[in-house]
């Protein structure tokens, strides 16, 4: 190729280039906002807004400040019922027609060992009398007397083994006393104040809240959640709370505790349950923190970590920004 088509080649390449840049392409607007890699956290975005943007979504922040010391400690409870001699409480995860099967069985076992017991007490009896007449054997008055106080010890056993498996299913229904368990996590145990009362209420709030009467039960836990169960007593004359039924309890808490606050509008939970909050770091800037949720009382949300005094938390517009972030992605 000579030195003509060498020009031409370039002129032609020129023009594509001049034809591509478009005049509707250089009078493009600037983005509303601009989405930055911060380096903590696994894929957390910094979110900077445009005047006009962050005026559009109507942003709002507050500080975080120190919450009211909290006497409380707010949880679920589930309605069981109460134990008659130390065995487990009945649930509503009790398998029931294992429990009715079993309650069968020992009742039957209380039949039998009264039967026994009957038949043995007439045997030592004849047979003391026999000894006084002079017409038995000591001996035989010895086994007799000892076969009835084995069935005598037979029946209590097969009592004391009833007794464990609660109150006949029957009678579910109709306790006037039930207690409620609740599942509290270990590290929460020793700031409860185990010996004083419990408030029980249902979770719509809908009537009046009843006192719970902290009782010793059977220890009970689980592993796997890293939970202690704790038992209330509560009265249950006018039926208001039923078997298996979910409840809010107000534990009380040993001494005064505080904490930040912040508005629960603010808070945001992903749909791994994570919580977070958005924070103003600058000017038209805001970052998404991760926090750990308290007792939230009187639309305030009591933090046990993420953030410190004075940080701006985002009030109104939370959602948007969650969205905007992940939208970016």
């Amino acid at each position: 190729m000579g030195a003509k088509g060498l020009h031409f080649v370039a002129t032609l390449a020129g023009c594509v280039l001049l034809a591509a840049c478009s005049p509707d392409e250089a009078r493009k607007p600037a983005p509303p906002a601009k989405v930055e890699t911060i380096g903590h956290e696994t894929e957390l975005l910094k979110i900077v807004l445009t005047p006009a943007a962050e005026q559009r979504l109507g942003i709002q922040t507050v500080p975080a400040t120190m919450g009211k010391s909290a006497q409380s400690l707010a949880v679920h409870g589930e309605i069981v019922v109460p134990t008659g001699s130390g065995g487990a409480p009945i649930t509503s995860q009790t398998d029931l027609a294992t429990l009715a099967a079993d309650q069968a069985r020992a009742d039957g076992e209380i039949s039998r060992a009264r039967a026994e017991l009957e038949v043995a007490q007439t045997a030592a009896t004849r047979a003391a009398a026999l000894v006084r007449e002079e017409s038995g054997s000591r001996r035989a008055n010895d086994e007799a007397q000892a076969a009835a106080a084995i069935a005598q010890a037979n029946l209590q056993t097969a009592q004391v083994q009833r007794a464990l498996l609660g109150s006949a299913l029957s009678a579910l229904g109709r306790e006037g006393a039930l207690w409620v368990r609740v599942a509290t996590l270990a590290s929460d145990v020793a700031r409860i104040d185990t010996r004083a009362a419990a408030t029980i209420r249902s979770l719509d709030n809908r009537g009046s809240a009843v006192a719970g009467r902290p009782v010793n039960a059977p220890p009970s836990a689980n592993a796997v959640a890293g939970t202690i169960d704790l038992f209330y007593a509560i009265q249950n004359r006018d039926r208001t709370f039923r078997l298996g039924q979910r409840v809010a309890v107000d534990l009380p808490v040993s001494g005064a505790s505080s904490a930040l606050q912040v508005p629960a509008s603010a808070v945001l939970r992903d749909i791994y349950g994570g919580e977070w909050v958005y924070v103003r770091s600058a000017d038209n800037t805001y970052e998404r923190r991760r926090i750990e949720v308290g007792p939230i009382r009187e639309e305030q949300a009591l933090l046990f970590r993420g953030l410190s005094p004075g940080d701006q938390v985002v009030t109104a517009g939370a959602a948007e920004l969650f969205g905007t972030e992940f939208g970016s992605k």
